[in-house]
């Protein structure tokens, strides 16, 4: 009995058997718990709601007799609904907790405690509770003969005729003027419910005991018995019968296996086969093992070896490991193979000693343990592979390396080594120092998006990711002073990572220099411009002059102002101080140094804002200037004001070229041009500024953007315009170039790109 018990615990038809059973039967019960509890929710959910309509319904009922206070009719009301089977109790309390009215006249004008179980529901509060849901209204109690019943309360609210009828006066601040009760007996409800319940757990147990024993049967036939035999057929192909076939007639999955078996038995047979040949095959890729390969015993023995091994050494029959490697009367101090005697472990190790031909040699030796049945390690394998070569070419990388080193902290910039995708400081030289006033071992470690200013690193971190060389960086030294760089980066490989080679060259004060000279320009440009202004500013200054005169010769006859002549005149002169006053400023921000920030700018709004300070200038000297700019241009990265003195130095040129046009020929003043134009096509804004000066002749086309150059008189033109109009536009990162090689004029081409692109 016990072996059977046994034999039936590991049965895989048992295991199989019991668990289908109990899947089948927690499920058939998980389906007739919820049926039966979703039903009782259904039943009782009705019967609330039928409650709630009857306390409804006699609330309504008895509100007209309750308005005229006729009591009897509110008793026979009652007494009428109460004579149904199912209600068990109508009462009606008024706010003290005495029953007003009742299906029992034994119980009318009794007091009731006001905390008991169907006042409580409003009452336990102070105030009492108003506004209840259905749920909260609802209470399940237990009958004096055992059944359940439910009791439904419903509040019986103060209604504006109440408060102005003739018969009785209720305050129109008293909101609830009592509750009805209404006792539904649930024992039919019960019944029908019990039931459901025996119902569904007889057809729950019916289910479970068909199912289970139609899934019993099948199982015993469908799959025990198969089992069996297959069971049958691997013992024989264990015992080594490969080629006794399990006959079974089963198809499906079973049938599939029992041809796997068979397939199997053959395919180990020939496999056993081809094991043996293997055998043999890697005994003779032992001998040939293009390594050292020795076997030795715990007295360092040699039991075992390759060919390659007695080839190298040439050992004596029972000769020792350390005399046959290297000469040795005894072990070598550290001996790897001990190590593995000791614990049973495999071992690496680098050793050093004579070749066969006298010269120093390298191996990298591994041993592991050979242990018997018992697990006890009785011998031990070594291999060994001569790393001479490797060595002697560690050397020379490590004198490579130091050179290299040597070059790289000796690097008059500083020269940085980040990781590509956290930009983590690797390595750095020491010329670090004198630019940012950190030591090595300050930087390494840090991001190099610590140099930047807060608010800029998220963009310098997308373009060191995709850009090679970034110029006129600002950065920020240890002492927090602003400096600016020009960043070289190129993709390197570093201790088997991906990284960034980054050199940086200090630049600042090259850029100091070149904003003196610039500044320099702005104010040659300003006294160019001065004629212009003074005119400009003399127009507003005769307006305020003449009238201030007027002002002052009617007060001096003591002669009265008209209010509208006063008004107008007035108006005159704030309009022309304004004008003055916008001028001033003009000319104020545009000859003010400042710091070098691309922000968006409109090329049309910089090239009027140029435009106002000539334009009084250019119309008396009879020079006009042709528009054709378009709308709503996008918008490129520059600065407001050098782009603004490029247009004014491209004005200047156009009005010189003109004027010296009617100086070197016949053509008459007054019938220059000076055309402003502005496009947009494909991603960039392209201006030109074209003139119907003189010219340039093309000999001196590819030199007219070269610092100093000008073919203006001597003390008419410093040659700085075009040259820093050069450098202000590619700042912006965009490009100027110059058509004109014929007679009609010349013409500034300037294209940027937008924000866009």
């Amino acid at each position: 009995m016990v072996e059977f018990l046994t034999k039936l615990k590991h049965s895989v038809m048992a295991k199989l058997i019991v668990t289908v059973g109990l899947i089948l039967l927690v499920s058939i019960a998980t389906w007739a718990v919820i049926n039966m509890q979703s039903q009782r929710e259904k039943m009782e959910s009705q019967l609330v709601a039928g409650a709630d309509r009857l306390g409804s319904t006699i609330v309504q009922g008895t509100r007209y007799a309750m308005m005229l206070n006729s009591r009897d009719d509110i008793n026979q009301i009652i007494n009428n609904i109460g004579k149904q089977r199912e209600i068990e109790a109508i009462r009606i309390y008024n706010k003290e907790g005495t029953i007003k009215f009742s299906k029992e006249m034994r119980e009318m004008d009794t007091s009731t405690n006001i905390k008991a179980e169907a006042c409580d529901i409003c009452h336990r509060t102070d105030p009492p509770i108003v506004d209840l849901t259905l749920d909260q209204r609802v209470r399940i109690i237990k009958s004096d003969v055992g059944h359940r019943q439910l009791g439904i309360i419903q509040p019986i609210f103060n209604d504006p005729s109440c408060a102005t009828g003739d018969c009785h006066f209720h305050p129109a601040d008293k909101k609830v003027l009592g509750a009805l009760d209404v006792v539904v007996s649930l024992e039919k409800t019960d019944r029908e419910i019990f039931q459901f319940e025996k119902e569904v757990i007889g057809l729950a147990l019916f289910v479970f005991v068909l199912t289970g024993g139609t899934i019993f049967i099948l199982f015993i036939k469908f799959v025990n018995r198969p089992i069996s035999l297959l069971i049958a057929g691997t013992d024989r192909i264990a015992r080594g019968q490969y080629n006794d076939q399990i006959q079974m007639d089963a198809n499906g999955e079973f049938g599939l296996l029992a041809d796997s078996i068979n397939a199997m038995g053959s395919s180990i047979d020939a496999k056993q086969v081809e094991l043996n040949r293997q055998k043999d095959e890697y005994q003779r890729l032992f001998d040939h093992v293009p390594c050292l390969i020795t076997v030795q015993d715990r007295d360092y023995k040699l039991i075992g070896y390759n060919k390659e091994f007695a080839e190298s050494f040439h050992p004596e029959p029972g000769d020792y490991c350390y005399h046959a490697y290297k000469g040795l009367q005894g072990k070598c101090e550290k001996c790897p193979v001990e190590k593995t005697f000791n614990d049973g472990q495999s071992h690496y190790s680098e050793e050093s000693g004579t070749g066969k031909d006298g010269k120093p040699t390298h191996w990298i030796v591994k041993t592991s343990p050979v242990t018997d049945d018992a697990g006890e390690v009785v011998a031990a394998m070594e291999i060994s592979l001569d790393i001479t070569e490797r060595k002697n070419l560690e050397n020379e990388l490590i004198k490579s390396e130091e050179k290299y080193r040597a070059i790289f902290d000796n690097i008059p910039n500083p020269v940085l080594v980040m990781d590509r995708d956290t930009f983590e400081i690797l390595d750095c030289n020491d010329n670090v120092f004198p630019v940012y006033g950190y030591l090595r071992e300050e930087v390494v470690g840090r991001s190099f998006l610590d140099f930047f200013r807060p608010e800029e690193r998220e963009s310098y971190r997308r373009k060191l990711q995709s850009t090679a060389l970034l110029d006129q960086v600002r950065h920020l030294s240890k002492q927090g002073k602003s400096l600016f760089v020009t960043i070289r980066s190129s993709a390197s490989d570093y201790s088997g990572g991906k990284v960034l080679l980054v050199t940086i060259s200090d630049i600042t004060k090259r850029l100091e220099a070149e904003q003196q000279l610039i500044q320099a320009s702005k104010m040659a440009t300003l006294g160019e411009m001065a004629t212009g202004v003074a005119h400009e500013l003399n127009q507003p200054l005769s307006v305020i002059k003449t009238a201030s005169s007027f002002f002052m010769k009617k007060i001096a006859q003591n002669e009265p102002i008209r209010e509208e002549i006063l008004n107008d005149l007035s108006g005159e002169i704030d309009s022309h101080v304004d004008r003055a006053t916008k001028i001033i400023n003009h000319m104020r921000q545009f000859g003010r140094k400042s710091d070098v920030t691309l922000e968006p700018v409109s090329v049309n709004a910089a090239l009027k804002k140029a435009f106002e300070i000539f334009s009084q200038q250019l119309k008396v000297r009879g020079i006009t200037v042709e528009w054709d700019i378009a709308d709503q241009l996008p918008q490129v990265l520059a600065d407001a004001g050098r782009l603004e003195q490029v247009f004014i130095n491209l004005l200047i040129n156009a009005r010189d070229s003109i004027e010296e046009k009617w100086e070197q020929s016949a053509v008459a003043s007054g019938t220059g041009t000076i055309t402003l134009k502005s496009r947009q096509a494909d991603g960039f804004v392209r201006v030109s500024v074209c003139d119907t000066g003189k010219g340039i002749p093309p000999e001196i086309m590819d030199k007219v953007f070269e610092p100093f150059f000008t073919t203006k008189k001597v003390g008419k033109g410093t040659g700085l315009g075009l040259s820093i109009s050069y450098g202000i536009i590619k700042e912006c990162g965009g490009i100027i170039k110059v058509r004109g090689g014929d007679p009609d004029g010349a013409c500034f081409i300037l294209v940027f790109p937008t924000i866009e692109a």
